[in-house]
Formats: structure tokens, sequence, C-alpha cells
């Protein structure tokens, strides 16, 4: 091997080598598998290039044009001419990539997803460093200065990590650099060792050991090591999201900082799409009433059209009673609520799960606490992790009037938390404005915003939906109406914004599951997320838009009786089943209303002759039909048991009415899942004889069949208690018991429930009881008609 070549090589693995200080910033490794290959492509051109030869700049040009060619096959291979060469759309669509990767950046706490932004800028930050070592150390054969973008991209990396294996990646680091210097200096020797060892040496003589090359090199080598190593001492943090150490911790007596406890866009959704139910928290509280329990983590009051974040605020030592919330009256019920909390020993949160308002708390460890929102953060590495707590908490309980009564907020709480960015789309604001017409008060408005969401919008709960992100992700939202509790929370909080209620959104847990010895479990399934609204006399007010979870407020359940949900049996109102009065404009009649009949064209005559007795027109509109029904019809009751499912296990009115149809509605897609999954549905048997038949047939594990017992136990409740107490999370518990169902049944099962679900039948069954019915009233017509008339003379 050539020196030069051997050179190419110790610059390629020096790259790699140190690109390795970004594994900690991301949660997978699989980036930097991807870049292995791209990089000996990179250096493969390169050396090919010099051995032809091409000039420095040509060969420069030809890597660099490599380089975009490779990104474009990796990153943006479906933008690109023949999917390989980039073209204008894929310019735009790296652009794209670079604002969603900022964008991602300042959201998620390390160690971060790699999404597709984060990859492009990994994958493309290392191929361009890259370039810039290989151009320096090989063709330009000066290694030296080489370690400058090395330098670079190991601070960049070791500035924005927690410092936990700093020193690992920085001897990694070294070690690729001092070999890149090792091989320049031997190529160095090899080709101008006689120009520096002077004369030939004699027999006896000493060595000659002017190795000037190799002595420089090691010289420029250490002072970059040097400069490396005490870099990112002197970098000033960086806050926020990707931005921001692991630990949120501040020094002491250090003051600001930034709430990170949990990303509501990232763990919330993997929490929630959790295939365990992993318990993070066992608490005892004096309280019987477990339907207010929320344990809050943080609140995010920084809204800038695309999420919200948590502003930057001092924080001091936890005084022994916390103050009382801003803006709450004495006059306002109030009851205290002790609570003892113990954290699993796998949870390790930064910032600690309370009750809201917490009025003490008492912990051990090191804490700090931050007034405005009232949480409590760990100090220097603190979490959660096996603690045992005590809050008091108020549970405040105000009225419907008094919150309808409420006066304006202070002028600076209401600037703060009231601001919407220009970049939010108009249709937030003008849906806030539709949903709330008429309304006497803020209190009015915000209840009309909860309704919306939770009851009569037609929105979906769906943790399956993708968080989304950029300006339109509310627009989006409000558009398709599916979504989880970030959507909904953050879509209320938004739109109660520009109606002028201040707002802000929180983050933490719902109410767990009560247990037999008295405890309550939460688990990862309960996190959550809602919006608070700020009432003067009464402070910042939980509301929960969000349908199917968690529970709503008493001071914002309507008294009427009756659902608000629309009929299913009904059209809808978008929609009219009679034929329209007005004619609509066709584009081929010269902007006139469309006849009945064809308008008249100079050219019928004409046309006439090559129509063909009109056959050919219709030809093509059929086969389109055919292609139609041809995809359409097998996935009829794809479709079908889709929407069927959405219907069932949506939202209901808060009614005990609605409650009660809404869980008897969930035991029946109960039933009809294990029945696509092969298992017939007995009408003679209890709800609770009928789970265990479901259960045992299904052979599901303990957390799947324990939701399904959940769900006969409150069918039971519906059916025979004398006064029923519907239980909350029944859609949760069913969903739970269709994945357990899933992951037992074979493939063949699977596919079967999924495209030929044995339920479909009651459709046939639907449509043959209308079909007898209407045979039967057709019948009982007929004599009617036959009966002679009676004669008037």
């Amino acid at each position: 091997m050539s020196g030069r070549a051997r050179l190419a090589l110790c610059a390629a693995a020096a790259t790699l080598m140190a690109s390795c200080a970004l594994l900690p910033l991301v949660s997978t490794p699989t980036w930097l598998l991807q870049l292995v290959p791209l990089v000996a492509v990179q250096t493969g051109v390169g050396a090919a290039a010099r051995r032809i030869p091409l000039g420095r700049s040509l060969t420069l040009v030809v890597q660099l044009l490599v380089t975009v060619v490779l990104l474009t096959l990796v990153c943006a291979r479906q933008h690109a001419i023949a999917g390989l060469i980039p073209g204008p759309d894929t310019v735009r669509y790296f652009a794209e990539l670079l604002r969603q990767g900022t964008d991602d950046i300042s959201r998620y706490a390390i160690p971060a997803p790699v999404t597709d932004g984060i990859r492009l800028m990994l994958i493309g930050g290392v191929l361009l460093v890259g370039l810039l070592v290989d151009t320096l150390a090989v063709t330009f054969r000066s290694a030296a200065p080489a370690g400058l973008p090395l330098l670079a991209l190991y601070s960049v990396a070791a500035g924005l990590s927690d410092g936990g294996a700093d020193w690992l990646w920085f001897l990694v680091a070294a070690a690729g650099y001092l070999m890149l210097l090792l091989a320049e200096g031997r190529d160095r020797l090899a080709q101008w060792g006689r120009v520096f060892g002077g004369a030939p040496r004699l027999p006896g003589a000493p060595a000659a050991g002017p190795l000037a090359p190799v002595r420089t090199g090691r010289r420029i080598g250490a002072a970059a090591l040097g400069v490396a190593l005490v870099l990112p001492l002197a970098l000033p943090s960086l806050p926020g999201g990707l931005l921001e150490s692991a630990r949120t911790g501040m020094g002491v007596g250090g003051g600001g900082g930034r709430v990170s406890a949990v990303d509501p866009l990232v763990a919330l959704h993997d929490n929630l799409n959790s295939e365990d139910a992993r318990q993070v928290l066992s608490l005892r509280t004096s309280t019987n009433d477990l339907s207010d329990l929320y344990l809050r983590i943080v609140s995010l009051d920084e809204f800038d059209g695309t999420t919200w974040t948590s502003a930057r605020r001092d924080y001091v030592g936890v005084p022994d009673r916390l103050p009382l919330p801003a803006g709450l009256d004495e006059d306002v019920r109030r009851d205290t609520i002790r609570t003892t909390i113990t954290a699993a020993d796998t949870y390790a949160q930064e910032s600690l799960p309370m009750p809201y308002p917490p009025s003490r708390v008492r912990v051990s460890g090191r804490w700090r606490y931050e007034p405005v929102g009232m949480t409590l953060t760990g100090d220097h590495g603190q979490t959660t992790r096996g603690e045992r707590y005590e809050v008091t908490s108020l549970d405040v309980e105000p009225t419907a009037e008094q919150l309808a009564a409420a006066p304006p907020p202070p002028a600076a709480l209401w600037d703060q938390y009231t601001k919407v960015p220009s970049s939010l789309p108009k249709v937030v604001a003008r849906t806030a404005k539709e949903i709330t017409a008429g309304s006497d008060s803020h209190y009015e408005e915000a209840v009309k915003l909860q309704d919306y969401f939770a009851v009569t919008g037609g929105f979906q709960y769906d943790t399956q939906v993708e968080v989304g992100q950029g300006p339109r992700a509310i627009a989006n939202f409000l558009e398709q109406k599916e979504g989880f509790c970030v959507h909904f929370s953050f879509a209320m909080a938004a739109m109660a914004r520009t109606l002028g209620i201040p707002a802000r959104v929180a983050v933490g847990f719902a109410p767990g599951s009560p247990q037999s010895d008295g405890t309550v479990v939460v688990n990862q399934r309960d996190a959550h997320a809602w919006p608070e609204l700020y009432f003067e006399g009464v402070g910042w007010t939980r509301f929960e838009p969000t349908p199917t979870r968690g529970t709503t407020p008493s001071y914002t359940q309507s008294d009427t009786p009756g659902s608000s949900l629309p009929d299913e049996a009904l059209p809808s109102r978008r929609a009219s089943s009679a034929p329209s009065a007005a004619a609509s404009p066709s584009e081929s009649c010269a902007g006139g209303p469309r006849r009945l009949k064809p308008c008249d064209s100079p050219s019928a005559a004409v046309a006439s002759h090559h129509d063909h007795d009109g056959t050919d027109r219709w030809v093509w509109p059929l086969i389109g039909v055919g292609a139609l029904l041809v995809l359409v019809v097998p996935l009829t009751p794809l479709l079908w048991r889709r929407r069927r499912r959405a219907l069932r296990l949506g939202g209901h009115d808060r009614t005990p009415q609605g409650a009660a149809a809404h869980t008897l509605a969930a035991w029946q897609e109960l039933t009809d899942s294990a029945w696509d999954h092969g298992i017939a549905p007995d009408e003679s048997l209890t709800p609770r004889k009928a789970a265990d038949r479901i259960v045992r047939l299904g052979r599901l594990d303990p957390a799947a069949g324990a939701a399904v017992h959940r769900v006969a136990d409150a069918v039971e409740q519906v059916l025979y208690a004398p006064r029923p107490r519907p239980a909350a999370g029944t859609a949760r518990d069913v969903r739970e018991a269709i994945e357990g169902l899933r992951s037992v049944g074979g493939a063949g099962i699977r596919l079967r429930a999924l495209f030929l679900p044995r339920s479909s039948v009651r459709v046939w069954w639907a449509v043959s009881a209308r079909w007898s019915a209407l045979r039967a009233r057709a019948a009982a017509a007929r004599p009617a008609l036959r009966r002679p008339s009676r004669q008037h003379g």
C-alpha cells in the first residue's frame, strides 16, 4: 500500500472515530452504521481522483459532488431524479429537512430520536468534516491542520452531551488524530528522509536524528489535543431540548434553569404506546375522590406556534410552607389533601410529580423550587428514582358562578399568557370564535371549547397518530380530528389564548388505578397532558378536553340531562340528502348554470359522428368504477370494523346515561373483537363468565386478562347496580385486551381478523332484519289496499 493510500485510510478512520462522540446525543447508533460506507465511498473517490491524477481543486469538486449524491441517495431518494441525481425538488426537501432537524434539536431532550432531520444533520455534518480532513491531510498533504475540523466535531459533541463519558470519546478521537499524524510522518519520511537525514551514516556513528516533520506534527497534535480537552469546559451551557444537559439541576445557590421534566411530544407518545403498563408511582391519599388527583410535573407556558415549552425561571430553596397559588381568593372552597407517593426504582424523573397546588412538600435529597409553576426540580442530578415523599395539597372547588364572574386578570399575567405568534394559522382563532359564539363570559367560552373537543366535535382519541410539527400542526389536528392528549391540550390552550383567556399546558399523570390494599398505582400509560386556564379569584384551573381520558372537572359539567352527541342515524349536517335547488356552475357551459341536458355546442353535429352510439365515452368511467370496486370491496369489512370501533370507543357525553351507553358499547366492541379472533360470543353467559371465557380461550396474559375483567366489572355495574358508577378508562382497557388477542394469535388469525372479521356478519343480520320488517309492513298494508272502498250515494 502506498503512503498516500495509507494516509487516506487513516483520515477516514480518524473522522469516524471522532464522530463516535456524537453517539450519546441520540438514542440509536444506526446513523453511524449508515455513515461508514458513505465515508468509504467518499475516501475511495478521492483516492481515485488523485491517482488519475486530477488537480487538487478538481479532486475537491469531484468529492463534493459525490458527497451530495450520497446524501441524496440516503436521505432524499424519493425526491431525486431517477432516485440518485439531485434536482430542485431535492434542494427544497433538504431545506425542509434542515428546518425540521433544527426544530427537533430544540424540542427533544438527550438522547434524542434519530428523526429524518437529525439524521441528515448528523450524516451530512460528518461527511463534510470527512471531506475537509481528507482534503487537508491527503490532497494537500498537511495532516496537522486536519485536526481542526476533527476538533470542531468533538467539541460540539462534548459541549452538548452530559459529560458522563466524554473522556472515553476524547480518547477515541485523540487516538484517531494521532494515527493520522503518524501516518503522515511515515509518508513524509519515506519521501524526504534523505534530505533531512544528511550524509549517509558511517559505521559505528550514532544514528542521525533530525526528524523534523515528525516532531512538528507531534507538537501541533499535542497543542490541538490540549485545546480539545480544555475547550468543552469553557463552552457556555446551552439550554433547551437537545442543547441541554440530561441533568437539569442547578448549582448550589444558582438561579435559572429550564424545566425539562418530560418532553410532551416524546415521552407522552412513547408511554401511551408502550406495550407494557410499567408502574412508575404508588401513592396513598387522604381523599376518597380520586377523580381530580392529577399528578402534575411541569407547566408549559411559552407557545411559539409549533409547540409549548417551559419558560426560563429562577429556582429557590424549598420553603417549609409553599405560598398560595396566584389568584386564589379566600372565598373559594378548598380542602386539604395529604398524599404519600413512592416512586419506582426504574422511574428517574427530574421533576417531582405532585397534586396541584401543593402547600407543603416533605422530600429527601437535593431539590429546588420554582415559584411560578409551583414545581420541584432535582439539583445536581437528583431524580425521583426510589424516592418516597409526602405532599400536602389543596383541592380547590370553585363554582361555575365564581368562574363566570371572574374579573379580568392582572395586565402582566394577561400579556404573558395570551401571546399567540403570528405564524399560527388563522383557522385556529376562527374556529375558536365559531365554537364559542354567543358566550357571555370567558368561563362559558372555556366550557364550550372543552365540550367541542371531548363531546360534540367528533374527535377521536388515538395514540398512534403522529405528534406533528410545524406551524400547521394544530390546524391539521382540527381538520383530521384524531390525536391524543398532547393534541387536545395544545389545541385548546392555543384557542383559549386567541380568545383572550390566559392559558398554559400541564404535563404529568392522570389519576391512577385504586388497588385492594388502599393504594393507587400510576403506570406509564397514565402519562397525560391537560390545559390550565387562569381565572382571577380561582387561579390556574384544570380543564379536560381529551375524550375517554381523565375526568371532567365538576365545575364544567352541564346540568342539562341528555346527550349532546350527534345522532349517528341522522345525516351529517355538512351533507344533504335532498337534491340542491340551485344550479351549480359548469366549466363546459361558459359560466352558465349546469342544465339537465347537454349544453348546445356549434360542433355538436361533428362530434356526433365520432360518438359510436355513445359507447366510447362510457368505457373509461366504467373501467374506473370497476377498478374502484376491485379496490374498495375487499377492504369494506376492514373499513367498517375500524369505523365501528372508533364510534364505540370514541367520546361520549358526561352524563351518567352517556357513560353507561359508552360502557355497553365498549363491551360490545370487546366481544366482537374476540369473535374476530375466533372466540364466538355466547349470549347466555353473564359478563363475568363471558370475560373468563375470553381470557381462557384467548390465552391472554395477566395484564390483558385484567383489562377484560375490568370491562366486565364495569358492565355489571351498569346492568345490575342500583346506582351505577361507570368506571373510567374502559376504552383503554378494551384496546389493551384487543392487543392481547392480537399478540397471542398467529399471523393467519391476525390477517383474518383484520380483513375478514367474523363480526361483520352483523351487517348482514341487520340488513336481513330490516328487510323482514319491510316485508312484514308491506304484507300488513296489502289487505288494506285490497278492501273495496265504500260507495257514497
